[in-house]
């Protein structure tokens, strides 16, 4: 204490002091930044059916610090709305307008699926594809289907298990295709080098895509795309599936030449099919009695049942 009353305060180690609060508001900082979401954080896949229906999954950055994160509803509608984390937990979901309100509190992401009937419409024998997306994203085609329209280049284009995959950019993207019809399927079935005509389908169609920028007029693929997948579905269907779906069928092939079992998870990566899509074949199947399903590793193994079901 001074002579006029005031108190001092010794200043030795006061620069290491403020040394030290520098570095725990930093460690702090540093903290929050690791539990935030990545900025536009955001993956779309969408799978088009022969019925013009859509399989959405969207998956969106979440802060694991929120109750809540929502996603856009694509279509105008969603059923057989699920969601899951990103460890595969399934979470709670509920369709607030345009939205899917996700519970996701302690994930950083999330992955919303659902069916939708709005992003396809049809005049005469052409499908229409639109949508305006703020992300870019992957499209795949559905079964022997032929592009004859294309608002926009695609980003990347591939074959996939006989299917055209198309990469996206963001904005609006119109994609006009039509199903190959049925009667062309013999004569190509009888011809040789079916893989060669595959390849050169996925390079028919790479070549096409910057010519068909605002083209309306069919193309006449229809004996590339639509006997390949046809023909490979009957080699892997077994004559006691005649009755089960063809896209169940195509799955019980698989199985059969992977030596009568597949992990569930392997058979969502081969088919490109969301876990709730193939979950639901699982059990149809399983249900028809030509397959079992047990636990391995927490996983569900699926073998083709023996004996009469």
């Amino acid at each position: 204490m001074g002579p006029d009353g005031m108190l001092f305060v010794r200043t030795a180690g006061g620069e290491a002091l403020m040394g030290a609060i520098h570095l725990a508001a930093a460690g702090l900082i540093a903290a929050v930044l690791l539990v935030q979401p990545a900025s536009g954080q955001r993956s779309l896949d969408i799978v088009l059916y022969s019925d013009g229906s859509a399989r959405v999954s969207d998956t969106i950055g979440t802060d694991p610090l929120e109750p809540e994160a929502r996603a856009p509803v694509l279509g105008g509608s969603a059923d057989n709305l699920a969601a899951f984390g990103d460890d595969g937990f399934l979470l709670s979901v509920e369709r607030d307008g345009d939205e899917a309100a996700v519970s996701s509190f302690g994930y950083s992401s999330a992955t919303v699926e659902y069916d939708t009937h709005g992003l396809v419409s049809k005049e005469g024998r052409v499908w229409t594809f639109l949508l305006d997306s703020d992300v870019p994203y992957s499209l795949l085609m559905p079964p022997g289907s032929i592009i004859v329209g294309m608002s926009d280049v695609p980003v990347g284009i591939d074959l996939r298990d006989e299917r055209t995959l198309l990469r996206l950019g963001a904005g609006a993207s119109e994609v006009n295709y039509i199903l190959g019809a049925a009667p062309a399927a013999p004569p190509e079935q009888a011809a040789p080098g079916t893989g060669y005509l595959a390849a050169g389908a996925a390079a028919a169609v790479a070549a096409a895509a910057a010519l068909w920028i605002r083209a309306r007029r069919a193309a006449p693929r229809a004996e590339v795309e639509v006997p390949a997948a046809g023909q490979a579905a009957a080699q892997a269907a077994a004559p006691e599936d005649r009755g089960i779906r063809e896209d169940d069928a195509r799955i019980l092939g698989y199985i059969r030449e992977n030596g009568g079992q597949a992990l569930e998870s392997e058979l969502r990566k081969k088919f490109l099919l969301p876990r709730t899509t193939m979950w639901r074949a699982v059990r149809r199947l399983e249900r028809q009695g030509v397959i079992e399903v047990s636990k391995q590793d927490k996983q569900n193994l699926v073998r083709i049942r023996e004996g009469p079901a």
